[in-house]
């Protein structure tokens, strides 16, 4: 499906050069002199090369068409995730590499979008947020404003992330899986 150079976001996948790309970050740029242009950071899926690239709004590029199946995640061992198919039960497994950091994310029967493209896994969508306990966390520095200052945590899964003051360690958090940051604390 073609698309126009103003059209590509952060998260599609393109095909450019030959390849598979997707698009981590995308700006529009309106210099004083000449046209408007998008300025595109990709990352090469198969290669896992890294690439930035003007595009006109007059220019096309091709849109990747994708199929999207739910899975549920089963288990992980050393070097991939496994995930069952909703509908027929049939099992696949994804590279951990596919995953990135995700993979630590993964609860046992976390429903999960993963993406095709010719019979290959390219990407896994989580949900927008999950739960989680705080392994460990420093103590709030009486006097501090909770409004500005963070103090860092460990996770169950080992993450590490800042969490406001008055969070303890064995508290329940919400946490945002695009961006690893704290949400909200479960009562």
């Amino acid at each position: 499906m073609k698309i126009l150079g103003n059209e590509i976001k952060p998260g599609m996948i393109i095909e450019h050069k030959s390849d598979l790309w997707s698009v981590l970050k995308a700006q529009h740029v309106k210099p004083g002199k000449g046209g408007a242009f998008n300025q595109v950071e990709l990352k090469s899926i198969k290669k896992g090369t890294k690439l930035n690239e003007r595009f006109r709004s007059s220019d096309t590029v091709e849109k990747a068409i994708l199929d999207e199946k739910k899975f549920n995640f089963l288990y992980e061992d050393e070097n991939n995730c496994h995930f069952m198919d909703q509908i027929n039960f049939e099992q696949i497994q994804i590279n951990k590499s596919v995953l990135g950091d995700k993979s630590k994310l993964l609860k046992e029967n976390m429903e999960v979008n993963v993406q095709f493209y010719d019979e290959q896994a390219l990407s896994v969508d989580l949900p927008s947020s999950v739960d989680l306990k705080i392994m460990t966390t420093d103590a709030a520095i009486k006097g501090q404003t909770a409004s500005s200052s963070y103090k860092p945590a460990t996770l169950e899964n080992g993450i590490k992330i800042m969490v406001p003051p008055f969070i303890n360690s064995e508290d329940r958090i919400i946490l945002d899986t695009r961006t690893l940051e704290y949400i909200k604390k479960i009562k």
